[in-house]
């Protein structure tokens, strides 16, 4: 079987970045872009922070208070509330620019894709080095914008990749290398694994990836259950057979909005979601659009995002289906959320254009 070529493409430090694009002399400062609560003062998070910031320790999702503590000695630490429109801009003109030079793209979020250009650079993976290096002059022309590129023969390995030489990092994996690569990792550097599953293992004396060589499948089965435990036991030995397939950002419409404080009681929340469907309403009336799609999305006090979605038997426009499919998926969510929650949202997508008569449950 020929190897696939495989890129991730991660734009570094994005938002913090794109403030750096907007105002050049912040490059010199560090940099935190914050999201400011509706209480005032330092009350909030940290989105994200340039590599200044974080040589301080300032990281994503600490308190903005916590992020000045660690930046006192430092009078020129700049905080910046989020401005998500104009990263949104700045992302959809790289991501143009990023779909001219792959065989399949699949987006990911505002600041990171997965490639497959095996067909582009007939499985060659010098020839994919150098493609890379086009999409990275390209992207940084065009936008101002620096990214990390990980190449390699599976999504899991890509991603890895990328982050290995950041910022403005470009890293090739050969099918051949992928153990020479992971031996030197901790077991932090496997997507997927964070905090508490460090924790267990730390607690087993296990730090490498090496050291989890260790354990069968059986006994990471037992310990974390069969999917991630064959999950990790794959992972560690690089391998990966998910295909990167087609995903566009751009055909679903969705409504945020940061909440007047931190939350996870369900009326409160309620209130707040059939306010935001009222307004994704409106956008989905002018727009002429039904979907068979519902989705809402939490962005927890730490910013950890959580999304839930559900598909609809029939496609509809009515804002009575729109606020009983969301208040159904936030009784579900709440069932197994135990953070307090920042920002909620709601999308809709499956999207079709009517025609003739709106639809059978939005008939006037």
């Amino acid at each position: 079987m020929e190897a696939r070529v495989v890129f991730h493409i991660d734009f570094d430090y994005f938002y913090a970045q794109c403030e750096e694009i907007r105002i050049p002399g912040l490059k010199s400062k560090p940099v935190c872009v914050c999201v400011f609560s509706d209480r005032g003062g330092d009350s909030g998070a940290i989105a994200t922070a340039n590599y200044i910031a974080r040589s301080f320790g300032v990281k994503s999702g600490i308190s903005i208070s916590a992020a000045k503590e660690k930046l006192n000695k430092r009078k020129d630490a700049v905080f910046i509330p989020v401005d998500f429109d104009y990263y949104e801009a700045i992302s959809e003109k790289a991501m143009e620019i990023i779909k001219k030079y792959t065989d399949i793209f699949e987006y990911v979020g505002k600041d990171e894709a997965y490639l497959d250009v095996t067909d582009r650079v007939n499985g060659n993976f010098v020839n994919a080095s150098h493609l890379a290096q086009q999409i990275k002059n390209s992207i940084k022309d065009k936008t101002k914008l620096s990214c990390s590129i990980g190449i390699a023969p599976n999504k899991l390995i890509a991603k890895i990749a990328s982050d290995f030489r950041k910022p403005d990092g470009l890293t090739v994996v050969l099918p051949d290398k992928i153990d020479e690569l992971l031996e030197q990792l901790k077991i932090r550097a496997i997507p997927g694994i964070g905090n508490k599953t460090e924790q267990q293992f730390t607690l087993m004396k296990l730090e490498s990836i090496n050291d989890l060589k260790k354990l069968d499948v059986f006994t990471l089965n037992k310990q974390f259950g069969r999917k991630q435990g064959t999950y990790i036991y794959n992972a560690i030995r690089g391998i990966d057979d998910e295909p990167v397939k087609e995903k566009d950002d751009t055909i679903q419409y969705s409504k945020l909005m940061t909440l007047k404080k931190d939350s996870n009681e369900y009326d409160f929340l309620a209130e707040n979601l059939l306010e935001l469907c009222i307004k994704l309403h409106e956008v989905i009336q002018k727009n002429n659009i039904m979907f068979k799609s519902v989705g809402i999305q939490f962005i927890l006090t730490d910013l950890t995002n959580k999304t839930k979605s559900r598909m609809l038997k029939n496609s509809t426009s009515s804002l009575e289906e729109l606020q009983k499919n969301t208040i159904q998926l936030l009784k579900e969510a709440l069932e197994e959320q135990k953070n307090t929650i920042r920002r909620l949202g709601i999308k809709v997508s499956e999207l079709s254009e009517i025609k003739g008569q709106k639809d059978i449950t939005n008939y006037f």
